[in-house]
């Protein structure tokens, strides 16, 4: 009967969290809320299915919680090996791969940084000066507090690029980001514009005709804007020329709804949908910036090359951070007092029991 009672209440508040993410996934879908709210339900959930094997005898049930409770392990015992195995091998396809740009290295940096932490912690550093023990404690410390605060980005971005659109938009914007050889559209651009041209021929098929917003200027290695080579890729593709806009002044992510908008809203159409097109480890924060300038919109994202994402997670992380910087120094802030905090009380404790 206490089973009982114990999974009916972990059971309850399982499903009082789901409601609580589906309000506030509802209300907001680029609130980084929703992966903390989501990740909760999850571990909640898990715990129901433990305890569900206490009171049903059900072989399904005992696989999912074996299941359960091998990947939880596998986490916390080999977790961070993997992570840094997992970011030094990425790191060398890439290397192989893409150019040797800085943003094409963080998953170097991020798997040295991990071992260099592991190479410490493998040595008796008590034996070292105490300020050395402290230190290596603090940088821990906030290392897994970005661990956990980027796994949780991740889970909201991917919350977030799993919604599908309506087919009912009048416009489809699509987000630049730069030419290769001056005047050509890069893979990476070119799956932006599929993606929005695969949106608009189904929206044509379900009786509904929309304008593709191309949305970009020229940069000074390019001899055209990127609006304008969009546009002949998207011509060459049997869109017509007559359903596109030429949105040529934008410079950044920003520009590009802050113009796009304002195109929009002198084309006369009263309460106009609107969706954008851009890389899938891309569409979360433009649509944090879109709602910046006030621009009521969906986004969609074209598939990126599976190797290529964790470095593209990780800098659109960075991203993230830098454009939401209070509140992360008020965080790191409030660590680095309760750390602060915890080491004066072991130092207090280490005197006292001398």
């Amino acid at each position: 009967m206490e089973d009982k009672s114990i999974f009916y209440y972990i059971l309850g508040i399982s499903i009082a969290i789901l409601i609580i993410f589906i309000l506030s996934y509802k209300q907001d879908r680029t609130r980084l809320i929703n992966g903390v709210i989501f990740n909760v339900f999850l571990m909640f959930t898990s715990l129901t299915i433990i305890a569900a094997t206490q009171i049903f005898k059900s072989i399904i049930i005992n696989i999912v919680a074996v299941f359960i409770f091998i990947v939880v392990s596998l986490i916390f015992v080999l977790g961070f090996y993997i992570l840094m195995f997992g970011c030094l091998i990425n790191a060398r396809i890439v290397f192989k791969r893409e150019r040797h740009s800085l943003s094409n290295m963080l998953t170097l940096f991020m798997g040295l940084l991990l071992l260099v932490l592991y190479i410490i912690s493998i040595f008796n550093i008590d034996r070292i000066h105490p300020i050395v023990v402290y230190l290596s404690g603090y940088i821990t410390l906030i290392l897994i507090y970005f661990i956990l605060s980027f796994f949780n980005y991740l889970l909201s971005s991917i919350l977030y690029v799993l919604y599908r659109p309506k087919y009912d938009k009048d416009y489809i914007i699509v987000l630049g980001s730069g030419l290769i050889n001056g005047d050509e559209v890069s893979k990476l651009l070119g799956g932006r514009i599929d993606k929005a041209i695969d949106f608009y021929n189904k929206q044509k098929i379900k009786g509904k005709n929309s304008k593709i917003i191309f949305s970009g200027g020229q940069g000074k290695d390019e001899t055209i804007s990127e609006a304008l080579a969009m546009q002949k890729y998207a011509i060459n593709k049997g869109v017509n020329k007559i359903d596109t806009i030429l949105e040529d002044k934008s410079t950044n992510t920003i520009d590009n709804f802050k113009f796009s908008k304002e195109k929009m809203d002198k084309l006369g159409i009263e309460d106009y949908k609107s969706v954008f097109s851009t890389s899938s480890y891309h569409v979360f924060r433009a649509a944090i910036y879109a709602k910046k300038i006030g621009l009521k919109i969906t986004g969609i994202g074209a598939k990126t090359a599976f190797y290529y994402l964790p470095n593209a997670m990780i800098r659109e992380y960075i991203a993230i951070i830098f454009m939401k910087k209070k509140s992360y120094i008020i965080k790191i802030s409030l660590l680095t007092i309760l750390f602060m905090f915890l080491v004066i009380i072991n130092y207090l404790n280490s005197k006292y029991l001398k």
